[in-house]
């Protein structure tokens, strides 16, 4: 896959990180601290690996502290451009309706506390095979880390729904997606609303393909998660350092 092919990544970061009580209390989540520096910096390394060379980091709760930190993005490898939700926070899919703009007619989302390592170059592949609208990528839970809310079936999601349960869900949204400008066509610019509105309503109309990541993924989004993911970066630096 050419670089230049790969298409830019929105890198949603506007969230108040309420689960992390005191840790994202004077920071945004994107700096809280992971394997000795902040967790943002180890985003941006893997995407520049992944061949992402363009990020829009969409900003909300102290969005100007990850600005002051990330810069232009040059020293992580990639072109870091910022929008910021403004004085109201506009939740997933305002923050993303907000920066189309900037983002082109299709983009990579990818939320502002993962680390996901599976292959971006075989899902965007996917993607562009599928000719839909949109591309979640999901992963088999079976309730293990959290709720399942995919419904997913010979390669298709037949139903997404957050917040909601059904047998027939055994897979979880990923947390990395492939969308063009198309799929938010009817939605509000400057409105907040949640990113999995738009993923139910395309799933209602088939609009929406699936890929099946087997590589698990890591958060920052709890104590828990945080926990984990700081074990894992450090167990990667020790074995870089020892290579």
């Amino acid at each position: 896959m050419r670089e230049e092919a790969m298409p830019a990544l929105a890198l949603l970061a506007g969230g108040l990180a309420t689960r992390l009580g005191e840790k994202a209390r004077r920071v945004p989540k994107s700096l809280v601290e992971v394997a000795g520096e902040p967790f943002v910096a180890h985003q941006l390394r893997l995407l520049a690996e992944q061949g992402i060379r363009d990020v829009v980091i969409c900003c909300g709760y102290l969005g100007g502290m990850i600005e002051e930190f990330v810069g232009d993005g040059a020293r992580f490898g990639c072109k870091v451009r910022y929008s910021y939700d403004g004085p109201e926070l506009l939740g997933t899919g305002g923050a993303i309706a907000k920066a189309l703009p900037l983002l082109g007619d299709r983009f990579w989302v990818m939320y502002g506390d993962s680390y996901l390592t599976t292959e971006f170059a075989q899902v965007l592949e996917a993607f562009e095979a599928s000719e839909k609208k949109a591309l979640m990528t999901v992963f088999r839970n079976e309730g293990r880390w959290d709720e399942s809310n995919v419904e997913f079936t010979e390669g298709s999601i037949t139903r997404y729904a957050k917040g909601t349960h059904s047998d027939r869900m055994r897979h979880i949204d990923y947390g990395l997606g492939i969308y063009t400008d198309a799929a938010f066509a009817g939605w509000e610019i400057l409105r907040p609303f949640d990113l999995s509105l738009v993923q139910t309503e395309l799933s209602a109309r088939r609009e929406i393909a699936g890929f099946e990541v087997r590589e698990r993924f890591y958060e920052i989004g709890s104590v828990e998660g945080l926990r984990e993911t700081d074990a894992v970066l450090r167990a990667q630096a020790m074995s870089g350092a020892e290579a």
